[in-house]
């Protein structure tokens, strides 16, 4: 074999010392190119007889393949129809009775290919029966038709199964595990066996997989070389699944490796890397049973007890350094390894002192409190050791249990009940009737301590809801002095100022369709902004001053403002995030939104004064440039990303969620933290890409644009990512440990919906806070009487909007679908009538 060749072997093979496995990533394909090889060789002495073997064992590995099989045998065939000519005799000769058998023995190779290839359900069934009946001189034997229609039968029960695998992307778990159970169900080995090879070369790192195809090999095929092939390479590709080590080294033993070979598996497995301290215990267990079925309890002594025994001694060391140390526990709180030793040293070895000195080493592990561990211990001693020893045990339960010490006493008296004499029970009798007198003691104790803690809960709780009713009915007088000497104050006042003069605290008459405002600070909507409310003019401003102040602000709001027929929601979105001191928001935004398709109109948003408040909306003429105009998100402009979100009214739509990304498990991408801040994307690529083909990369950055130190990365599929998380997990980077997992975002919930308080001062605003920080009060000095309660707010994507068109117009709210409402300005007079109404 040349070198070229031996590369190949290595491709299509995993070449061990003993045996020879299928590599699993050797599919069709690598078997096509490996049997093309071969034949160019097919010249040397015994060349032809060597393809041969190559296309037999690729038909035995990979020519069940439904969808790709088909191509191996038609290259045996045409293999074999090219050999033909070799040993056919020119034209217009006779040929030699040693040439006709050869010929013959030739076309009987074609004829086997054909029949064995129709036996076999694969894709284009039909096209290689036609090239069949043409080929045949004598046509399609009946036998051989029989044979097809059954595989093609077969053929349509598998066709559902393998578009659904045509159609579905990597890896195609969920899949392939409906068809393994097809596959199963219809009893097939070799069907089986290639449908979860088929699996496995794209799921290599799914432990279940592996499994349940190990499981499936030990019960039903039972065939050495390729049971312990399919268990080292489960092992190589999932080494952190204990299960699969365990049943590894099940099938060791069950197929006679030698001991060597199982204790170099055992070795490995240690050295896995388990995610948790009871994986540890449980395959020392594997392996220390392993070691028990080699003893011959027989003989006196025998090389293969001492190993047996320095075995659990080693793992017992083992468990209480390494794994403890790692874990902060060993795994092993019952100690079932030293109990399952004892009872080996007392039924095998006779040894009841060994046995006795492994139980007192479990007892001051902390178990001498639990009966369970005692009754162990004693019904071991019942059945190997003396009446005596019984004796001890259950006086030394009885005094050291406290979970189920009435239990312990049970069987202490019916064990002098069978055992003991007259002195014997009655030490008994005191015993018992002592342990259960403290017990009970202990116990009315912890009553009382409970019953005292439940009562002072009680009292607490009392004295918060009277607490609480003692200060609702003071707010309630309060609220009523305050009604009083209010309305006394302001009959006083509209004595000092007149019948026609105009009252400051009237000029808010109006606003109570908003609802209870939670701030001084008015709604914002899409058309345009509430800012503050205005201090009330200076007596001494003149006349028409105010009118002319609020139409230079309406003014200056009107290019905002669109009819409801002009501004719709499907043709609009919403850009947050801006910086407040952005110069020109408008122009920036349409030179930015300008490749997205024609804007109808930009309608960034301000406050009373003018100041911009960092976010706008973008209205187009049609509805096909909102979604690349969406692509602009996280865009930065002067130094901060950029949101674009939908315009969607959240109170038609109350479930619209503008986050984009998943929240749920995501087993293709990568969650990434401990970044340094300083880390870009192309770093972090340079940094994945050879786990395999990165899709996307996402930085994790706040508001202001700055990096936090995570970050996310996709890749095409599961087997990728899976790679990288095991590569990179608590590697380096510039000084950081990174720390990498399966992407699995914590779900989001939704916020709760704020309920309208309805105590004093609830529908009123809290006052907003001064250079000084808060006032002494946060009660707002408005009379109540002059707020109304309304129907909540129409909640939005990005703020809470108004009515279409709505204006204001001195501190009142004006425009179609607002009801109890004025039209206009409201005089002294008007107000002053309102007032003495309430």
């Amino acid at each position: 074999m040349n070198p070229l060749e031996r590369i190949i072997e290595r491709v299509v093979f995993d070449t061990g010392k003993k045996r020879c496995s299928l590599n699993p990533c050797a599919g069709p394909e690598i078997w096509l190119e490996y049997v093309q090889y071969s034949i160019g060789g097919m010249g040397a002495q015994g060349g032809i007889d060597r393809v041969r073997s190559i296309f037999e064992r690729a038909l035995t590995e990979v020519g069940l393949h439904v969808t790709k099989g088909s191509s191996i045998w038609e290259a045996y065939r045409e293999f074999e129809i090219a050999i033909v000519s070799t040993v056919q005799p020119p034209p217009g000769s006779v040929p030699s009775q040693g040439q006709q058998e050869l010929l013959n023995a030739q076309l009987e190779r074609i004829h086997t290919l054909f029949r064995r290839q129709l036996a076999v359900p694969l894709m284009d069934m039909e096209g290689t029966y036609a090239e069949y009946s043409d080929w045949a001189d004598d046509g399609v034997p009946e036998t051989v038709t029989h044979q097809y229609r059954r595989a093609l039968q077969q053929m349509e029960k598998c066709k559902p199964y393998e578009e659904a695998l045509m159609v579905s992307e990597p890896p195609k778990l969920a899949e392939y595990q409906t068809y393994i159970d097809f596959e199963i169900k219809e009893g097939d080995p070799a069907r089986v066996q290639i449908i979860f090879e088929r699996a496995l070369a794209e799921n290599c790192l799914v432990p279940d997989l592996w499994i349940k195809y190990t499981t499936y090999l030990d019960r039903q095929l039972k065939i050495k070389e390729l049971v312990l092939s399919a268990h080292e390479r489960a092992v190589r590709n999932c080494p952190w699944t204990m299960d699969l080590w365990k049943s590894y080294l099940l099938a060791l033993e069950r197929h006679g490796a030698d001991h060597q070979t199982v204790a170099d598996v055992f070795e490995k497995a240690l050295n896995a890397g388990f995610m948790q301290a009871t994986d540890y215990v449980e395959i020392w267990q594997s392996y220390l049973d392993y070691l028990r079925r080699r003893v011959d309890f027989s003989k006196e002594w025998s090389r293969e007890l001492d190993e047996l025994r320095a075995a659990f001694t080693r793992s017992l060391d083992y468990l209480k350094q390494d794994v403890e140390e790692r874990f902060s526990e060993s795994g092993d709180l019952s100690c079932t390894i030293m109990q399952i030793w004892a009872r080996i040293e007392a039924l095998h070895c006779k040894n009841m002192q060994k046995a006795r000195e492994l139980w007192d080493s479990i007892m001051t592990k902390g178990n001498a409190k639990y009966a369970n561990m005692w009754l162990e211990y004693y019904n071991l001693e019942r059945s190997y050791g003396d009446a005596a020893h019984c004796r001890k045990a259950l006086h030394r339960a009885v005094q050291c249990t406290s979970d189920y010490p009435e239990h312990v006493c049970d069987v202490l008296l019916n064990f002098e009940r069978v055992e003991g004499c007259l002195a014997d029970w009655d030490a008994a009798v005191q015993k018992t009737e002592t342990k259960l007198n403290r017990v009970n003691e202990q116990r009315a104790r912890l009553a009382e301590k409970e019953a005292l803690v439940a009562r002072q809960e009680e009292e607490k709780a009392e004295q918060r809801r009277k607490s609480k009713s003692d200060k609702k009915a003071q707010k309630k007088s309060q609220k009523a002095n305050r009604t009083g000497e209010k309305r006394k104050a302001e009959d006083e006042y509209e004595g000092e100022w007149g019948e026609d003069a105009e009252l400051p605290s009237k000029r808010l008459k109006g606003e109570g369709d908003f609802g209870s405002m939670a701030t001084e600070e008015l709604m914002e909507t899409e058309s345009g902004l509430f800012g503050r409310r205005a201090p009330p003019p200076h007596k001494n401003e003149p006349p028409g001053f105010r009118k002319h102040k609020q139409g230079a602000n309406d003014a200056a709001r009107q290019p905002q403002e669109m009819s409801q027929e002009q501004r719709k929601d499907e043709n609009c979105v919403f850009v947050s995030n801006l910086a407040f001191n952005l110069e020109d928001p408008e122009g920036k935004l349409r030179n930015l939104f300008k490749s997205c398709g024609t804007i109808q109109q930009v309608r960034p948003v301000f406050a009373a004064k003018g100041v911009f408040r960092g976010y706008c909306y973008v209205q187009f003429e049609g509805r096909l440039a909102v979604p690349e105009a969406l692509k602009l998100d996280r865009q930065e402009v002067d130094g901060r990303p950029m949101f674009v979100s939908p315009c969607v009214d959240k109170n038609k739509n109350p479930d619209f969620k503008v986050f984009k990304y998943k929240t749920s498990i995501e087993k293709h991408k990568i969650f990434i933290s401990g970044l340094p801040y300083t880390c870009t994307k192309e770093t972090l690529e340079e940094l994945c890409k050879e786990y395999g083909t990165i899709k996307a990369i996402r930085l994790v950055t706040n508001r202001s644009g700055k990096p936090k130190g995570l970050a996310y990365v996709e890749y095409e599929n599961e087997t990728q990512a899976s790679q990288a998380v095991l590569k990179m997990d608590g590697t380096m980077l510039e000084n950081f440990t990174l720390s990498v997992a399966i992407s699995n975002p914590p779900s989001r919930k939704m916020e709760d919906k704020a309920v309208p308080s309805r105590v004093l001062g609830g529908a009123m605003p809290r006052q907003p806070q001064g250079a000084r920080g808060k006032g002494r009060t946060q009660i707002s000095l408005l009379p109540r009487s002059l707020y109304r309660q309304s129907a909540p707010d129409a909640k939005a994507e990005n703020g809470t909007v108004s009515a279409p068109n709505s204006t204001v117009t001195d501190g009142m709210c004006e425009g179609p679908g607002t009801t109890g409402l004025q039209t206009k300005s409201l005089s002294n007079e008007d107000f002053a009538r309102m007032l003495l109404k309430k």
